[in-house]
This record gives C-alpha cells, structure tokens and sequence, in this order.
C-alpha cells in the first residue's frame, strides 16, 4: 500500500523493531508498517502508545497530524489503515463511505488558553466563550467579564481570538459546546470541522494556535489541553452546566463520560450535567474500516491494525493517559470497543475470533 506523508508523519520505533529482530511479532506473523492520518489532538498520546506497542509487536506505526478533517478524507480515498478524529462521522459522512468502526482510544479536554500579564486564573461560562468568538464581547475589561472574575483586574485591550484554520475535529468539539450553550452561537454558526469566525487570528492545528497564542499578548485560543500544558500557557476554568466553576482535570473530564454510551461509540459528551464534569470535555477516535481488504492490503496488515487498536484498549496503554494529561476510558467504552472489533473482517470473515 502507498506510504504517505513522509514529511509531515510522526514515525516512531523503528529502531525498536530492529532490536526486536524487525521481522516477526513474537512469531505469529511478520511484522508490518501501518499509518495513519489526522487528529493533532491526542498526537502526544499517540507518540508515547505508538512507541510502545512497536516495542511489544515489533510493528512500525506512522502518524501525520493532519487535523481530523484531513485524516478522514485519506480514509474515504483509502489510502490509509486509520484515521484519527476528534468528531465522529455522521450518518451522512458514513452513508458517503464503505462501512467503519468507530473505537475510541482516549478522553482530553478543549481549554480556553489565554495570554493575559498578571492574570493567572481566569474563569469564563458559555455563553461568554460564544460571544467572544462571535466578536459580541470585544474588551478584556468588559463588564460580564468583570462580574466572573471580581478579584482580578482585566486590561482594557481588545481580545484577540485565536482559532484553527484546518478542517479541525477540535473545532467541532468546541463548536459542538457552543451550540449547547449559546441559542444565539448555534443559530449564526453551528457546529462543524470548520466554521466562519468573524474576527480573530487562525492557526493550523493544536501546536499552531498554542504557539500564537503564547506569542501574542492579549489572545485566547481554544486548543487540547495537552498543548496549553506542554506550552507553559494559562487556561481558563468554565462554569458547567451546574454552574460549578472546573478546572480540566484528569477527574473532571471523566465525570463527563458518567453517561450513557451507543453501542457504537459515537456521542459527544460536551456540557454534560454531571457534578465536577469539565464541560469541554471528548473522546477521540480511530476510524478504520469494517471491510478490511481493500487497496491491495495484506490480512497480516489488518491483523497488525487491530492488535494496535486492542493494544490502545488495553490497561498497560490506558495507563499512560494520566501520564500525557488525557483522561483514560471508562470501562463501558473499552468494552463497546472490543465487542466492536469483532465485527470487522477480512474477506467477509471475522479477524477476531
């Protein structure tokens, strides 16, 4: 199969699969070079994951973070093992596609990073968010901001929203709140990969709107949260829907998967109602196809494809997202999952028995 994005993919371990012999995975079957596209989101997870499994199936794992809109598009035309979105597929995307499995890897959360002389702990609600990025809410010092956050002092300076500027399943994330929260956001400009922002500065993917937003004073972004970490940047705490005022925590973004899950994973769990949920809070998935030979692959690739998927799954993997400053899954979602993977084939027959 067509490798892709050489100079835009994160290979990790093959120096692993040399020391392990390179050839073979504990000689069952030989081992493969699998890639994938999309998401920037969960890309520090997948780094550390991806490097790990390598170590324990010997396979060479490449992943280019192209932004969810991207990897799903290299899905559709087939020229991937899997795609990495923040968003799920819609029943209209999917009716536009061979049938595919959606399986969750992981839960993180959207904050609001923002750059702001002696502010270090800023607190916003919803519908502020929405009317900041509408360009409703143009100053700093504005009064609704003041009346949240009576103890600090907010400049008198214009606010500088920061946005993405590539097909984004964080945008939809973010988005996808807004229009919980904000009738007025919902009504102008809805949930989507992509949307219109009226004003403001773009930025393509997670790492380019935290690095604008740590070099431009007065700015706010919405971005993972690993990346306001990783960036030493400030990030807002957000009032929930119980009017409790959270901090993205390990805790608080699995409070909001408390919920029900559909047997096929695919839900949003932005502004959920549970107590000390963060309400910007999502899973991320891996996309594959349910149908696995397709463009010229080998059963050994897609064995190798759902080993790496079972490998996420797994506690040993699950472990490390606390690590990385994402949340692991619940055991409802990991049990969806595996039950999931067993319906994808190779030739119409079942690759997990």
């Amino acid at each position: 199969m067509k490798k892709i994005f050489k100079s835009t993919m994160t290979l990790v371990a093959a120096i692993a699969m040399v020391s392990c012999g390179g050839n073979a995975t504990n000689g069952s079957r030989e081992a493969q070079e699998l890639s994938g596209a999309g998401a920037t989101f969960p890309l520090p997870f997948y780094n550390v994951v991806f490097e790990n499994f390598s170590q324990v199936n010997s396979d060479v794992v490449a992943y280019g973070g192209i932004g969810s809109g991207g990897g799903v598009r290299n899905l559709r035309d087939k020229i991937v093992d899997f795609a990495g979105s923040d968003s799920f597929l819609s029943d209209k995307e999917m009716a536009d596609m061979d049938p595919v499995v959606h399986i969750p890897t992981c839960m993180g959360a959207v904050v609001l990073a923002y750059n702001l002389d002696d502010v270090k702990e800023l607190k916003l609600s919803g519908e502020i968010i929405a009317d900041i990025f509408a360009g409703d809410i143009k100053m700093w010092n504005d009064e609704r901001l003041v009346a949240l956050n009576p103890d600090i002092t907010l400049p008198a300076e214009a606010i500088i929203p920061v946005f993405r500027s590539d097909g984004s399943g964080t945008t939809f994330v973010f988005t996808d709140y807004l229009t919980k929260v904000s009738p007025m956001w919902k009504e102008k400009f809805g949930a989507g990969k992509s949307v219109n922002f009226p004003s403001g500065q773009a930025a393509k993917g997670n790492p380019g709107v935290a690095g604008v937003v740590k070099q431009t004073k007065n700015s706010i972004g919405y971005v993972g949260s690993e990346y306001a970490f990783a960036q030493k940047i400030a990030y807002a705490k957000i009032q929930n829907q119980r009017g409790e005022i959270v901090e993205p925590t390990a805790a608080s973004i699995s409070a909001a998967a408390s919920g029900e899950i559909p047997a096929d994973t695919r839900c949003s769990i932005t502004n959920s109602d549970a107590a000390g949920a963060y309400p910007i809070s999502t899973f991320t998935w891996m996309i594959i196809y349910k149908e696995q030979n397709y463009s010229d692959r080998s059963k050994e690739q897609a064995v190798a494809t759902l080993d790496l998927l079972k490998y996420i799954l797994s506690d040993e993997a699950q472990k490390i997202t606390s690590e990385v400053h994402y949340a692991p899954l619940p055991a409802k979602a990991k049990e969806l999952s595996l039950k999931n993977l067993k319906t994808v084939t190779f030739d119409g027959t079942a690759i997990l028995q």
